[in-house]
């Protein structure tokens, strides 16, 4: 009887001991431990990999990063990024609207879901965010140039022009803003001021090819339909006599444009359908000319 009494006694010291041992012991605290802080190396890593289009290599940093540290809102950002890039852009959606809330990137969240939603095809949402975005961080080049796409959509010229200079100010002279805006300006039927802007992408970045096919355009829209078609490779060459006699056509110089499309056919060495297209609205459009002078003429 008294060992039984013993025993329970020391059972009872035993847990009134155990009962007063500090939570931080472990012995009783089921909460996750808090994952340790992404460094500023890891994300200066993981935005050198993208800057480079090393995309891989960036996945492969921001995976293990994530396996670390999941809830860092700057992870979340890159993987919207990273989305982007690869043109998985509901995904892309989907991690900056997570994090537009959070102070510490929501110039960048609003930036990345503006120009998402753009690819979305969704384009008042797309305005709504980008103008978030630069009204949150009047330094955000994307999201400015961004905006001059949406507005030349609109056709407000002003508006567009406005907005990719702010682009190209604070991108320091971005290729593809001088790009954009070259373009925008080529919409206007405006080849002199187009030019300009398509030599200053490429002398920025040698290697666009967007501007390098639109330099070429505009050369056409101002008749000079050698240059434009100059130097071209012999894989590409069906494609720069398409966008030549697409040049001529806008300048009404409709006799060219057919000549230019009509080799572009025969170059393609099989049905182009980009061209034959371009031809047929060609011929609709000399038709319609010779109609009116005939008005005008009074026959």
């Amino acid at each position: 009887m008294s060992k039984r009494k013993n025993g329970s006694f020391r059972l009872l010291l035993l847990c009134t001991l155990l009962g007063t041992l500090p939570a931080h012991a472990g012995l009783f605290d089921n909460s996750p431990p808090k994952p340790p802080a992404v460094s500023s190396n890891t994300i200066s890593q993981i935005q050198g990999a993208f800057d480079d289009q090393r995309y891989l290599d960036a996945s492969k940093i921001l995976d293990q990063a994530l396996l670390m540290s999941g809830s860092d809102p700057r992870l979340t950002y890159w993987a919207g990024e990273l989305s982007l890039a690869r043109g998985r852009y509901q995904d892309a959606l989907a991690n900056f609207a997570s994090i537009k809330t959070n102070p510490e990137v929501r110039g960048l969240a609003l930036e990345g879901e503006g120009i998402a939603l753009a690819k979305l095809g969704r384009p008042d949402e797309a305005m709504t965010s980008l103008q978030a975005a630069v009204a949150a961080d009047p330094t955000a080049w994307r999201a400015w140039n961004a905006l001059g796409s949406e507005f030349d959509r609109r056709h407000d010229w002003s508006s567009a022009e406005a907005a990719y200079a702010r682009a190209i100010s604070s991108s320091g002279g971005a290729a593809i803003a001088l790009n954009n805006r070259g373009f925008s300006r080529l919409s206007q039927k405006k080849p002199d001021q187009a030019i300009l802007d398509f030599v200053a992408a490429l002398q920025k970045k040698p290697d666009l090819t967007p501007a390098r096919n639109n330099l070429r355009l505009a050369m056409s829209m101002q008749g000079e339909y050698d240059r434009a078609v100059k130097g071209a490779a012999a894989a590409d060459q069906a494609a720069v006599l398409n966008n030549a006699g697409f040049g001529a056509m806008l300048r009404g110089d409709y006799a060219k444009a057919k000549e230019l499309l009509t080799q572009a056919m025969k170059v393609k060495g099989g049905y182009y359908t980009l061209a034959a297209a371009n031809l047929e609205t060609t011929q609709s459009l000399a038709k319609g000319q010779a109609r009116d002078e005939e008005h005008a003429s009074g026959r």
